[in-house]
Order: structure tokens, then sequence, then C-alpha cells
């Protein structure tokens, strides 16, 4: 079979050829080029079964022994194969049905099958590593997937179902290495991971964060781990932490149809996905824990004119190394020490697992240097956002002024301008909110939703709240104005040519 280059894709494109003259292949091909394959796709039936019932007692839990599983890998390609390890918590037979999440509808996924009947097994919980604190489970393969070259790339959720109805999940990416998509979706693997409590059943559990010390001892911060491993459930009924924001903006983009394809954060490190390719990378998520290599193939593509979307805030903020498993698998095990001292931090400290504006003196590797503003802090209360650069093409069909609020957006986490750190240099950049927000601590700063251009075309947006993906798709959330804002946004990105590649 003839295979097309990205120039062959491009001439097509060019020629703007009516279907009917073209093969099947050319013109199948071309649908792929011009983005037409995701309004096809979320017009197939949906489903609502994926979605857990709640709190109620089809969901799996970590306290007692239930049905939990995890992936061998956080994406994969077509033609790949992805192995799901499932533990039950009684002796049963289990059921594994993946889903792909998108539009559809308002149904939020579409079944793309499930499988026979297959044989559970109940297994142990690993003890952690009396040093670093991993858990890693050695559970066996229960099930492997062999990806069909038809499944579109994108957000996929393998739900684990016991016959006696219990459910777990775990979400993985389907990768398409081939399509030359505007915007690559990079979902947040690592920070998932970095957050990941599993067990959290009082006793046990451990995440970069907190950690049990003892049965019955309230978890605290020095019995955190320093290294997680993705081999292991995530803890609940498998959904990372905030995984249902992102999901938000996965619902959104995919209902108004533009040209995406999905990848995780290990494909960013990996080299796997290649930011060039792309008009734009959007974070949609809370992404937080970034290797050395994430950072530099992130400055490289805005150097070449790719545009960044970061929806959420705290972005960049943890620098980490990511490791090999025991049995030598690569990237599966997350570092980061911290506050405590890194035993590994490289010849010149540049790799040490700190904050990124504490590697280097001076914060010259602060996140302002790449997003404009960075993390300040968290938020006691929802608070309205307060619009600032109104008359700015971002806001531009919002019907907004100076001053006016935007209620409930600014919530969870705020990015803000620190005037003491490194800012991008040779940018047209803006401030596009100034929004004042009470700290836990009962002290007030200000958030700052912020937007730069560079000379070579790049567009780099910070949303600077955690509620951004909330305002665009959530019940009782939505905001029409930052649902117009961020059109606005990804089709400057869309339609912007890079200057650096002519």
């Amino acid at each position: 079979m003839r295979r097309f280059s990205r120039r062959a894709a491009l001439g097509l494109l060019t020629a703007a050829l009516p279907l009917g003259t073209l093969t099947s292949a050319e013109a199948a091909l071309l649908l792929t080029y011009r983005g037409e394959v995701v309004k096809p796709e979320n017009k197939l039936p949906g489903t609502t079964a994926w979605r857990p019932a709640g709190e109620g007692p089809r969901d799996a839990d970590d306290p007692a022994p239930q049905i939990q599983g995890y992936a061998s890998a956080t994406s994969v390609p077509h033609g790949g194969k992805i192995d799901f390890h499932v533990a039950v918590g009684s002796p049963q037979r289990l059921t594994i049905a993946i889903y792909r999440l998108g539009w559809y509808a308002g149904d939020g996924a579409r079944l793309m099958l499930t499988t026979e009947p297959l044989p559970g097994e109940v297994r142990s919980v690993p003890p952690a590593d009396p040093v670093t604190g991993t858990i890693e489970c050695h559970w066996p393969v229960t099930w492997s997937l062999s990806v069909p070259a038809d499944w579109l790339s994108g957000v996929y959720l393998a739900a684990f179902v016991g016959a006696d109805g219990q459910t777990g999940y775990t979400p993985f990416v389907v990768r398409d290495d081939r399509h030359l998509a505007q915007l690559c979706v990079v979902m947040p693997f690592s920070t998932y991971q970095a957050y990941n409590l599993w067990p959290r059943d009082g006793r046990r559990g451990k995440s970069l964060y907190y950690g049990y010390p003892a049965p019955g001892v309230p978890m605290s911060y020095e019995s955190r781990a320093v290294r997680v491993s993705f081999d292991r459930p995530y803890s609940g009924i498998g959904w990372p932490k905030q995984f249902d924001r992102d999901h938000d903006f996965v619902q959104w983009v995919e209902r108004l149809g533009y040209d995406v394809t999905y990848a995780s954060t290990m494909d960013l490190h990996t080299g796997r996905l290649d930011p060039g390719r792309y008009r734009g990378l959007v974070f949609c998520g809370h992404d937080e824990y970034w290797t050395a290599e994430m950072r530099r193939a992130t400055e490289r593509a805005v150097d070449q004119g790719v545009s960044l979307a970061f929806l959420a805030a705290n972005n960049v903020y943890w620098q980490i190394r990511l490791g090999q498993s025991s049995d030598g698998r690569a990237n599966r095990v997350v570092t980061c020490y911290k506050t405590d001292p890194d035993p590994e931090p490289g010849l010149d400290g540049r790799v040490c697992t700190t904050k990124w504006r504490d590697v280097r003196p001076g914060g010259e590797d602060a996140e302002q240097r790449l997003l404009g503003v960075q993390y300040n802090g968290i938020i006691a209360a929802p608070q309205p956002l307060v619009v600032r650069g109104a008359d700015h093409w971002f806001w531009g069909g919002c019907k907004v002024a100076d001053g006016d609020l935007l209620p409930r957006l600014v919530g969870g986490e705020a990015d803000g301008f620190d005037p003491a750190m490194p800012v991008p240099t040779g940018v047209d950049a803006t401030v596009l909110s100034a929004s004042p927000y009470p700290q836990r601590n009962g002290f007030w700063l200000e958030q700052n939703t912020h937007l730069y251009e560079t000379s070579q075309g790049a567009v780099i947006f910070d949303a600077a709240t955690l509620h951004w993906t909330l305002a665009l798709n959530r019940r009782g959330f939505v905001n029409q104005k930052v649902q117009v804002a961020t059109r606005n946004l990804f089709d400057r990105i869309v339609r912007q040519p890079s200057k650096a590649s002519g």
C-alpha cells in the first residue's frame, strides 16, 4: 500500500481536491489532515455506563479489598499492546470494558469493547520500600489489549467489573503517531502518580505528599514516599486526582470538533511526542511534575513557533526524574525528594528534584520564565476572576470590560506574576486578570491569567486557576464568556502560521 509523507498530505490539502477525485486511501488521509475525524467519532453512539456510581456500593475503594487494577503504560500507539493487571477482593470472575472518553452527545464516552469473563485473583499489597517509600505491585497480567488501527487517538478508560458488580478503573491514552493534528493534548500522568496515595486505607498508602506512619495514625508529610511507582492502582475507584476536570476539557474540545490528538507526559519526556508536529500543545490538567527532558522539549518547541495552552494552575512546579521499575522497565517510577536533600542531583545540580524555581540560584529556571506567571497559593474559597486587558483579542466577543467579575472562576490553586522572578524576554505579554483571593492562612494574594506571543508566532497561555476547565463543561459551572475566550485562544493557535517554519 502506498505510504504518504507529510509533504504529500500537505500537498493534498493545498490542492483542495474534492474527495470524489481521490483514491480511498487519499480521501481517508485528507479527511485526517483536515481534522475531520473528531466530529464523526463523536456522532457515534455513546453511553453513560462508564460513570462511577458516586460513593455507592459499585465503586471500589481502598480500605476493604475490592477490585482494582493498573496498566502497563500511560499511552499506547495503534497496533501496540497494553497490559492490565487486576486484583479482586474475593475470588470471582471479572470483565474489562474499554471506553473512549469524549462528547458523544453529552454521554461522555463510547464503549469500544468488553472482554469475556476472565479469572480474577486476590492479590496482596506489597510493603513499601523502607528507604524510598515506593510501593510497587508485581501482579500478573490479567488481560492484554492490542489497539486496533481504527481507534481514534484519545483518552481511554479501562473499567474492571467484578461478578459482584464492584467496579474499578484506570485511564490510558491511545496515541496516533502519524496524525499531523493541529493540537496535541498532553495528559498529566506524572502528576497523577505524584498524588496517588494508594492504598488509601489508613495504614499503608504513600504518595509524594503524604504517607501513614503507622496504622491508625494520621498521614503526614514526613512519612511520604520520595519515589512512587506506576505499577499500582490509583487510589479509590481508580480515577487520578482531578481527572474529572481533565475529562471536562476533553468533552468540550471534542464537542467543538477541534483537530486534536492525545499523548501523555511520558511521551513528552521520551521524545515519542514531537511538539514540532503540531500548532500547539494543550496541557489541560494540573501539570505540576516535569522532568528536565519535558522542559527542554517544550522550550525548544516555543522557539520554533509552537504554542502552549496551560488550562490549570501550578504547572511546571517540581522537577522530577523518571526511572526504571525493579524489573528494568523504563519510566515507571517518579522520583522527587522535594524539601529533602537529593542524593543524585547531577554534577551541576541541574537535575535536583526540587522546585524548578530553586534548581539554580536566582530562580533562573523558575516556571515563570516559561509560563509568564507562576504558582503563588492555595485558594481558601472560590473567588470571581477580575477581568483585565478587556480590549485584547483573547476577550473578543465576550462583551467584558476591565473590572468585570466572572464568578467562581478562581478556585483550587492560583498562579500570579512575581516581579522577583525571571520573565520571557522579547515577547508581547498581557495580563488578562487581576483577581484578589484569600489563602487558607487569611492572607490575600492576586491571581493573574496571562498570555504572551513570541516573535516566532507562538502563543503561550496560562489560565492560572484550577477552575478553568470547569467553566468549559461542568454543569453548574459553565461560563459562556470563558468558553468564547478559550475558543478565541484555540482559533488563534491553529490559524497562526509559525514564523520559524515559514
